[in-house]
């Protein structure tokens, strides 16, 4: 099977099911009709913006990792397909922020750049991993902010960026363009909510002075819909208090605050068995949620989120779609057990459209 026969066996299938689901099946025999001559003239066809917008949607609803698939037909599409410059993709992406951020209300949002053609250059990269991230610095007195953005922090600063040198300096967005010179643009602090932690009774934790940003934007993927792929198109939802407090801020090779935390509650920390892990644990996402309640920004549990799951499990078998998921990233990382996640098992199978890893486009 040839290139073009591939790519429209696989824009067949994905017509088939989004226009079914449109309830626009009249409409199939013309649709693949276009879609094969364009294939016959090019090698490749173009998604019409209303395949776009559901195709992101099932491309969300079929991510298996994913434990805040619920909401996946409240995703807001933009299609920046024609975009051509790293200026107008800069632009693109900071009204994404500002559009997602929605003054605390977060709104699920993907902005969709140029699909890949067979045999070119991506038009369009993001170096970025998230839209939001905080860089990190290596030094003779240990790590300065998130130790995972050593190696992006080092790229950005051999391309002409310069950070603060604090634990919550945000990163450029860098942007590559048909395979050229990668490009640099500082972030306008206006468009980004960032949350200052506190905790609901222990004052002391908001003297740790940490903070984190609203909203988690992943950027380094790629979405595939019917046999096309899109290697730049960021999307994101809002953050499940866990991927904060028993992430990013809590894992050892990242932020590593339960130490600190734990001598602010005055935990015994003299061995394992006093469960002072776990205490802090709990205080710190304690203390997540509340920071960001208080300051009117869109946050879920674990607890309400695995609920919710269970509400996406029962509609997709009611729609009688096959459900698919990688329990692995499903459980919570705070008490898992305590969720019917925990307590069941999932096919963890890729299903199309779909957002996948990418290859970066830097080495380090």
């Amino acid at each position: 099977m040839n290139s073009s026969e591939a790519v429209y066996d696989a824009a067949e299938a994905f017509v088939q099911q989004c226009y079914s689901e449109l309830n626009k099946e009249t409409e199939i025999p013309v649709r693949l009709g276009e879609i094969k001559e364009e294939i016959r003239q090019t090698g490749s066809y173009t998604h019409t913006l209303e395949e776009l917008s559901h195709g992101a949607k099932m491309a969300w609803r079929n991510s298996n990792r994913c434990i805040g698939r619920f909401f996946w037909q409240t995703l807001d599409v933009f299609d920046a397909r024609k975009l051509t410059t790293a200026e107008e993709v800069f632009y693109a992406l900071c009204r994404h922020i500002e559009y997602a951020t929605n003054g605390g209300r977060i709104l699920p949002t993907i902005t969709v750049f140029a699909q890949q053609k067979e045999g070119e250059q991506d038009r369009i990269r993001l170096w970025n991993h998230q839209l939001l991230r905080y860089a990190g610095y290596e030094t003779e007195d240990g790590v300065i902010g998130d130790p995972w953005s050593i190696a992006f922090t080092r790229q950005c600063e051999a391309l002409g960026w310069r950070g603060k040198g604090t634990d919550y300096d945000l990163l450029p967005l860098v942007i590559q363009v048909d395979g050229g010179e990668a490009e640099w643009f500082d972030i306008p602090g206006e468009i980004v909510m960032e949350v200052p932690i506190r905790h609901p009774e222990n004052a002391a934790v908001a003297d740790l002075n940490v903070k984190w940003y609203g909203v988690p934007i992943i950027s380094d993927m790629r979405m595939e819909i019917g046999g096309i792929d899109y290697p730049a198109a960021p999307f994101n939802g809002w953050y499940m208090e866990t991927e904060i407090g028993a992430r990013n801020l809590a894992d050892t090779d990242r932020y590593d605050l339960l130490p600190k935390v734990a001598s602010l509650f005055e935990l015994d920390t003299s061995r394992a068995s006093t469960l002072w892990k776990d205490r802090a644990l709990v205080e710190l996402n304690r203390a997540v949620i509340h920071s960001f309640k208080e300051d009117g920004v869109s946050i879920v549990d674990h607890h309400t989120a695995a609920e919710q799951f269970r509400q996406f499990e029962m509609r997709e078998q009611e729609a009688g779609r096959k459900l698919t998921g990688d329990w692995t990233w499903l459980i919570p990382p705070v008490s898992p057990a305590a969720t019917h996640v925990f307590h069941k098992q999932y096919k963890d199978e890729v299903i199309t459209p779909n957002y996948h890893y990418q290859e970066k486009p830097y080495s380090g």
